[in-house]
């Protein structure tokens, strides 16, 4: 394995898609001269052409509308939007076609599309451009929705992402772009749908994705080193689908649950995975689930409201003292 970030774990997975399948090609605002507004791209432009790395015009309906007709052909677009904050723009285009064109033509014109952007706060962007609009796409059918939260995890999902036959939002968090981490080398891939234990545990679950589960695997260590707390770690990476089997049977093992998402509380993937398992494992639950989110207001743009305004890992202890309490009731009661 080699240790490489985020980024640079999204470059090279480009790259080599590129190298793999002459039907690959990138196209986005400023990805081609400026090398993308986060370097992703950096390079491409000048080892594939201009035909390959398609830079475009800010127009995200039109761009993305070009690369659904592209992919309707036989092509495999892979789109960046600078940022999800941005993706309204191109709504009609990503709800009512590229997501239903595969059923409505009865399986005969699959649509092999790519939209990969980035979100979520703390780099003081204001409240236009730091915000976590996952669901809105997690709630379509015909759409796949990732939102890996490790450079390995970035690799193999992007890879498998450019070779599925359906589009797939490819959802980043700007905070993890510097990230490190040890990534398999070769062919590696890691099928969509498909939830990950990040760290095994008995006394409690935490589910989580993108960001934020990289934040709870660092408390879920800390505390098992502090208080001895032996916490489980679900990543479930895929938002649609939703692999329901590993976070379900994860619960059944601890009977509590923490969901932490940085994403606004109401109506989000964290009430849908609290559904979940309120359908699928109510009789395994020993007591109430727990959700840690962001505060419903636009993201103010001072970093202390900024701050305050983002769950974190303190928020996220929070939440384990009151299971942790609420186990030792019902153990010497």
């Amino acid at each position: 394995m080699a240790e490489m970030t985020y980024r640079q774990a999204l470059h090279d997975t480009l790259r080599e898609e590129l190298q793999r399948d002459e039907n690959v090609f990138l196209i986005g605002e400023e990805i081609g001269r400026f090398e993308g507004s986060y370097k992703i791209t950096a390079g491409l432009l000048q080892e594939f052409g201009p035909k390959r790395v398609v830079d475009t015009p800010i127009c995200e309906n039109g761009f993305v509308g070009l690369a659904i007709g592209a992919a309707m052909l036989g092509l495999r677009p892979i789109v960046e939007i600078m940022t999800i904050n941005f993706i309204a723009l191109a709504m009609d285009e990503i709800v009512n076609h590229a997501a239903k064109i595969y059923y409505m033509f009865g399986g005969q014109c699959p649509v092999p599309l790519v939209i990969r952007t980035p979100g979520g706060g703390g780099q003081q962007l204001s409240a236009t451009h730091s915000q976590n609009l996952e669901v809105w796409f997690a709630h379509v059918p015909g759409l796949k929705v990732v939102a890996p939260s490790t450079p390995a995890d970035a690799r193999g999902l992007l890879r498998t992402a450019v070779r599925d036959d359906n589009p797939v939002l490819f959802l980043e968090n700007l905070a993890l772009y510097n990230t490190r981490g040890e990534v398999p080398e070769g062919d590696y891939t890691i099928p969509i749908g498909k939830a990950q234990v990040m760290k095994e545990g008995h006394d409690l679950t935490i589910i989580s994705y993108s960001r934020m589960a990289v934040v709870a695997l660092d408390v879920a260590r800390r505390l098992e080193q502090e208080r001895q707390l032996s916490i489980e770690v679900v990543d479930v990476r895929s938002l649609r689908p939703l692999d329901h089997e590993t976070v379900v049977n994860s619960v059944k093992k601890t009977n509590r649950a923490i969901i932490f998402e940085e994403d606004w509380r109401s109506y989000g993937v964290g009430a849908e995975l609290a559904a979940t398992l309120q359908e699928e494992a109510f009789d395994y639950l020993d007591a109430p689930i727990q959700r840690v989110a962001g505060a419903e207001v636009p993201l103010p743009y001072s970093k202390p409201l900024e701050q305050a305004a983002l769950p974190s890992a303190r928020q996220l202890v929070e939440a384990v003292d009151r299971l942790a309490i609420r186990k030792r009731r019902v153990v010497y009661a």
